[in-house]
């Protein structure tokens, strides 16, 4: 695989991934993953320090399920909207089947409740760290990686990022 058949894999999943959370499509996020996956949330200051503490952390494609079953039946959050930006896709490696690669995001956070209805925030800025496999022409996450740099989050993160 070159690099450039690599980055548009990458940048193609990575866009669709985003527009899925974007547009409040959640149930089709756990798609994105194969069964034996990594999706973790961990701040860029325990990952400098190399601490193992994740804000969130989910080890199959199980847990991601239950993760949107949670956000629609079981938390209780303000009603918002995400907008994702994400910058290009950096290619660090390729494999036989699988591509690591690193994208920077920010993720802008407009209430949708009665109060505060239209107001944007900027909610999160970090960095995409991912692995992708490749299996039978489609590309899914083995494990994803969310470095935020903005480690104190204002509100409860119920919305993957």
């Amino acid at each position: 695989m070159t690099n450039h058949e690599a980055r548009s894999i990458a940048q193609e999943l990575l866009q669709d991934y985003v527009v899925a959370i974007d547009d409040d499509k959640l149930e089709q996020w756990p798609g994105f993953f194969i069964q034996d996956c990594l999706y973790q949330v961990v701040s860029r200051e325990n990952l400098d320090q190399g601490l193992p503490l994740a804000i969130i952390s989910c080890d199959c494609a199980g847990a991601l399920v239950d993760r949107i079953a949670a956000h629609r039946k079981a938390n209780l959050f303000a009603p918002h909207a995400y907008r994702h930006l994400i910058g290009p896709v950096r290619i660090v490696s390729i494999g036989e089947d699988e591509i690591t690669t690193r994208a920077n995001y920010a993720v802008y956070r407009t209430s949708l409740d009665p109060i505060n209805y239209g107001i944007t925030e900027l909610f999160s800025v970090g960095e995409y760290r991912d692995r992708i496999v490749t299996r039978e022409g489609v590309a899914r996450y083995k494990e994803k990686t969310v470095v935020v740099d903005t480690c104190k989050i204002q509100t409860l993160l119920v919305t993957p990022l």
